[in-house]
């Protein structure tokens, strides 16, 4: 008899932790796990809160019950604190911190998508009763993969950039996306093509006009075209800053998509000189500095020396550390104390 297990918070949205809970969640549902979203239910063996959860009382009363608590943690909203994001963003950020540290005191066990992530957490707020685990995000590998729609161009270079919101205070990754992309061009005799995929505001996308580089703006676009998107290019550009495991990198990995990024966050745990290029930063990324762009456009060079290559090499990285089977494997040895 399988066991049941209680995921929180119910309704996720677009970004990360939604892809990640809909993959582990089918991959649960497809080995017979029973899955709900009542931690009070009696038939619970553990609760996953992926994230934070407003519901801190409800998770107190289920560990009082003798349930298993298991937190997945990401990194902490910290970029409100650097920039003008707006009062209400603010205050929605302070308070989604103190719910993610304040059920993290009361887990039984976390996991952290990356060895970045734990370091953060430790150094801000100090080690948990249990060192906590890092398991990386997953892909699932018959979905994202080489083969199937979607080519490279062969008259331009295309580098992608996809983020879900590239506003309130994320503008620094498409600047330095467009920045690069424009040195790029001026070092080599192909057109460059800049490909963004996600929500950018309407006077952001304008203030590029005259910027020299052809953008093409996609918008958000579903889920189930992002493969076809990726396999169209030629590089993929990892925007975020101190990211903790951005699900687009390994998406992109799984496709055979090399990625280039700054050294930041856990990017340089992802991406190995096998399938991409990560660039020094150049300055302190936690007071949103303006990075070295002349480091960035060498890595995307270097990436693109031996192309065939870094892309087998990228979907091998993919097929090595980011398979959701063998990540679900891992997540059920922490959720069931195995």
């Amino acid at each position: 008899m399988k066991k049941t297990i209680c995921i929180l918070p119910q309704k996720i949205g677009r970004g990360g932790p939604g892809s990640f809970h809909s993959r582990f969640a089918a991959v649960l549902s497809a080995r017979g796990y029973h899955l709900n979203h009542d931690p009070l239910d009696p038939s619970n063996s553990v609760i996953l809160v992926i994230g934070g959860t407003r519901h801190i009382g409800v998770l107190r009363e289920a560990k009082r019950n003798g349930v298993r608590i298991v937190q997945r943690l990401n990194g902490m909203n910290w970029v409100h604190r650097q920039t003008r994001t707006g009062i209400k963003h603010f205050l929605r950020a302070e308070v989604n911190n103190w719910i993610l540290k304040t059920i993290r005191g009361m887990a039984d066990q976390i996991v952290y998508q990356s060895e970045f992530t734990r370091g953060w957490w430790t150094r801000t707020y100090g080690e948990t009763k249990k060192t906590g685990r890092v398991i990386y995000n997953g892909v699932n590998l018959d979905v994202f993969n080489p083969l199937g729609a979607g080519t490279p161009p062969e008259n331009k270079t295309r580098i992608l950039l996809v983020e879900a919101n590239l506003g309130s205070g994320y503008e620094g990754g498409l600047d330095s996306a467009v920045r690069m992309s424009k040195l790029l061009a001026q070092r080599q005799t192909t057109p460059v093509e800049l490909m963004v995929v996600g929500s950018v505001p309407a006077n952001l996308q304008i203030s590029y006009l005259g910027s020299g580089v052809d953008i093409a703006w996609k918008g958000l676009v579903k889920r189930e075209v992002i493969p076809a998107i990726d396999r169209s290019a030629h590089l993929f550009f990892s925007s975020d800053i101190n990211a903790a495991c951005p699900n687009s990198v390994i998406e992109a990995l799984a496709c055979g998509l090399p990625v280039i990024g700054y050294d930041t966050g856990s990017l340089a745990e992802l991406v190995t000189p096998e399938c991409g290029a990560v660039a020094r930063y150049g300055s302190d990324p936690w007071k949103l500095q303006k990075p070295d762009i002349h480091a960035l456009v060498d890595a995307a060079q270097l990436a693109l020396v031996d192309h065939a290559q870094k892309r087998a090499g990228a979907r091998a990285r993919a097929e090595e550390a980011f398979n959701i089977e063998r990540i679900a494997d891992q997540y059920l040895e922490v959720l069931l104390d195995l």
